[in-house]
């Protein structure tokens, strides 16, 4: 804990020397060159790079929101973990030393328990499904909102890919993943739902993927096709089966204070624009998507495409634990009941 808090500080320090915070602001010119605006710049942590697709669709995000504020806003992305570990940058946003960080949906779980409706296995039938429910204030807005009182809320969901197993073998049904010892992230949930799958869930950190499959400490991994290429686990594990068991979304949280004290009109920007961006997101996850399969396929990898029903039918007993609470099972009705209403 001391040197979590001594690495936390440290963030920090860094944040204020480098003038990060939320509310840092500079002036914005006319055209003239006379001071119009104080813009106020809005850092935003990240764990991924710069080609990264949530990258992208944020900095689309960003012109928008300081084009159509008339320069109010500047977003400023710190990419490849500059800003520190996404569980510091919760607790930076949180104290309002940085303004927004893009999280894992699983570090938002630890202060709403019901954010984890959004990551059960085969809730979503398709990526258009999911970002119809993240687009839908009616799903997801009071969800959003259930943070405030821990100094953030949630701004938006995004599209993080679909995860599949890899290995060496083809998995077409749970009966090829008997015995087999898969990679997931470390939680409960993803334990006992790669059981119900048919194998046996071995958490450990993504780092380690690679030296453990090659070792045989595992059998391979479950991940989207861009963690599958740029980590190069293709030479490792050479067949990637669509299992598309999971598509845990990634969220973008905002300082409370700085969100409440936009004027409504901003807010509305916001709003609205984030919308558009989550849509923009997905496809262009799906761009680099591509790429990456056809990486791995030039580097010898084997893409095989199962019937994912008796999957689906495995992991039931999952959906039934977690929905025992009635405001869970209304969230997860909901997000069920959305798929009618999208195109296949």
């Amino acid at each position: 804990m001391q040197k979590r808090i001594i690495a936390l500080l440290l963030v920090v320090l860094m944040v204020v020397l480098s003038g990060c915070a939320g509310k840092t602001t500079e002036p914005s010119k006319t055209n003239e060159g006379t001071e119009a605006v104080k813009t106020q710049v809005i850092k935003v942590a990240f764990n991924q790079p710069e080609n990264h697709p949530q990258y992208k669709a944020m900095q689309q995000f960003g012109e928008k929101v300081f084009e159509r504020t008339n320069g109010a806003y500047k977003i400023e992305i710190f990419p490849n973990e500059l800003l520190g570990p996404q569980r510091e940058t919760v607790e930076l946003v949180q104290t309002g030393a940085i303004g927004m960080s893009i999280v894992a949906n699983s570090l938002v779980e630890n202060f709403n328990k019901k954010f984890s409706i959004l990551g059960l296995p085969y809730i979503y039938d398709s990526k258009e499904h999911q970002n119809a429910v993240f687009t839908d204030d009616t799903i997801v807005g009071d969800l959003f909102k259930s943070t405030a009182d821990n100094n953030f809320i949630v701004l938006t969901a995004f599209h993080a890919g679909a995860r599949n197993v890899y290995t060496n073998k083809a998995i077409n049904t749970p009966a090829d993943l008997k015995g087999l010892k898969i990679r997931i992230m470390e939680s409960d949930t993803n334990i006992k739902m790669m059981k119900y799958m048919g194998g046996v869930g071995t958490p450990m950190g993504q780092g380690e993927v690679y030296t453990a499959t090659q070792s045989g400490v595992i059998d391979g991994g479950e991940n989207n096709e861009l963690i599958y290429a740029n980590m190069k686990h293709y030479e490792v594990a050479k067949v990637y089966s669509y299992t598309q068991h999971l598509m845990i979304p990634d969220l973008l949280i905002i300082n409370k204070a700085l969100y409440e004290g936009m004027s409504e009109e901003h807010k509305a920007i916001f709003n609205e624009e984030i919308k558009n961006a989550t849509t923009a997101e997905v496809d262009l996850w799906e761009v680099d998507a591509e790429v990456a399969k056809k990486t791995a396929q030039d580097n010898g990898a084997q893409f095989v495409y199962p019937d994912i029903k008796a999957f689906q039918e495995s992991v039931k007993p999952l959906h039934d634990e977690l929905t025992q609470d009635p405001e869970f099972k209304k969230l997860y009705d909901a997000i069920r009941a959305k798929a009618e209403t999208v195109k296949k």
